[in-house]
């Protein structure tokens, strides 16, 4: 399987995530898809045809695969790593939607294009909200299907048209459960990425939303409060005032005359 259209389609939406978003993108690069694809598609390869039954009955062998791995690990954990991924691209096509809009009506409508807020908030948190329950749903569905993370070396199988019970042996073993293992721990990692961005993206928006309500509200009452600047009526003494050129005196002007011209 090629990785690379969706390895771009995510470092597309890396420029639109917030600094845990890009952290998530992180893990799932370097500890899911790059592990998918140097290692673990490699272990499963060929893992019906190294599935061994002790028994010469036709059909027998695949009966039994069929009832111990309904689905197989590699696919059902590429199934996961493509459903984990998609919602990102939401947050890409309401941006593109925030593009056309602005080129339709030829004029700027959005202070910042990727900011999180108003439509671009409600849709980032969608796909915070379908990223985990992929995430979850995957696990259980590991848990459920194959009875946990362990992958036994021996299994006993009944089915029909085994004639009896016989003994199967499943490839390398061991180290499916160690990739399984990883598989999980990086799953759980990303379920708390998520969770954390969640919290971090709503207690932003709330902080946004209360610094737009009552900041100014305060600020606007702290003005009423300020005190007013007096204005201090400078009076002209009333005495009179002598010119020295000619001895004559002149009176001078008071306060209800007119101001006294500098």
């Amino acid at each position: 399987m090629n990785w690379g259209f969706l390895e771009s389609v995510l470092s597309g939406v890396n420029q639109y995530s917030t600094v845990i978003g890009r952290i998530w993108l992180s893990v799932v690069f370097l500890f899911r898809i790059l592990v998918y694809v140097a290692a673990a598609e490699d272990v499963w390869k060929d893992e019906q045809k190294d599935f061994v039954c002790n028994t010469q009955q036709p059909g027998c062998e695949n009966a039994c695969f069929d009832h111990f791995f309904p689905i197989s690990q590699v696919r059902l954990w590429a199934l996961q790593l493509i459903m984990v991924s998609t919602p990102a691209l939401l947050v890409a096509l309401h941006v593109a939607y925030r593009k056309h809009r602005e080129a339709k009506h030829q004029r700027k409508l959005y202070k910042d294009k990727g900011s999180i807020d108003g439509g671009l908030f409600c849709t980032y948190t969608v796909s915070l909200v379908f990223k985990t329950a992929f995430e979850v749903g995957s696990l259980l569905a590991f848990y459920f299907l194959y009875n946990g993370f362990e992958v036994p070396t021996l299994l006993r199988c009944s089915q029909s048209p085994c004639p009896n019970t016989v003994d199967c042996f499943t490839a390398r073993a061991t180290e499916k459960k160690i990739f399984l293992y990883i598989m999980g721990c990086t799953s759980i990692l990303c379920i708390s990425l998520n969770f954390v961005e969640l919290m971090y993206i709503v207690w932003k928006q709330l902080w946004k939303c209360f610094t737009r309500r009552y900041i100014p509200v305060e600020e606007k009452a702290f003005g009423h409060c300020r005190p007013a600047v007096s204005t201090v009526n400078t009076f002209v003494s009333a005495e009179p005032t002598v010119n020295t050129e000619d001895s004559t005196t002149q009176p001078a002007f008071t306060a209800g005359n007119r101001p006294v011209q500098s």
